[in-house]
């Protein structure tokens, strides 16, 4: 018996980690449930996609949204929307907002309010300075970590403007 899917796009060259290829692509709940050779599956909807690419997204490591504190210049949901409409479908929000991501608090800030807003996988560096050295191990594993980002520059720790 034939599998049975939402959506099949066909005749597409599909671009991953297997190379470039005429592949079939299978949706099944939102989700790519099969690539190949689906001629003999069954969906609710084709599209055909021939002469067309798919390609992977991109997940961008080092993401600047500016929430809290700085939300004149961008916010977690305007700057989730821009990134999905870049082809981004995960992003890794930097720590120097105002206040700064620098402890279970603030971090759990950020995840409740990347929550139901942000239109694509997430996660938050949490920042690392001299003064929350021993949080770090703990930081690190907390829901919505992507891991630390060390402040070492004048810019952005507490101690801005003091000659080391």
């Amino acid at each position: 018996m034939a599998e049975t899917y939402d959506l099949i796009i066909t005749g597409a060259t599909v671009v991953n980690h297997d190379g470039r290829g005429l592949r079939d692509l299978a949706i099944r709940n939102g989700r790519i449930a099969a690539i190949g050779d689906l001629k003999s599956a069954k969906a609710a909807e084709l599209l055909d996609a021939t002469g067309l690419h798919i390609l992977p997204g991109v997940i961008d490591s080092q993401v600047h949204f500016r929430e809290p504190g700085l939300e004149h210049k961008e916010d977690l949901e305007t700057g989730s929307r821009a990134a999905v409409a870049g082809g981004v479908t995960a992003v890794f929000e930097m720590p120097n907002t105002k206040p700064l991501t620098t402890n279970a608090e603030t971090l759990a800030d950020k995840v409740r309010r990347a929550r139901h807003r942000m239109f694509c996988d997430f996660a938050f560096f949490a920042g690392g300075t001299r003064d929350n050295v021993g949080d770090i191990p703990s930081l690190e594993k907390l829901e919505g970590s992507a891991g630390m980002k060390v402040f070492m520059g004048s810019s952005t720790s507490r101690s801005a403007g003091r000659r080391w």
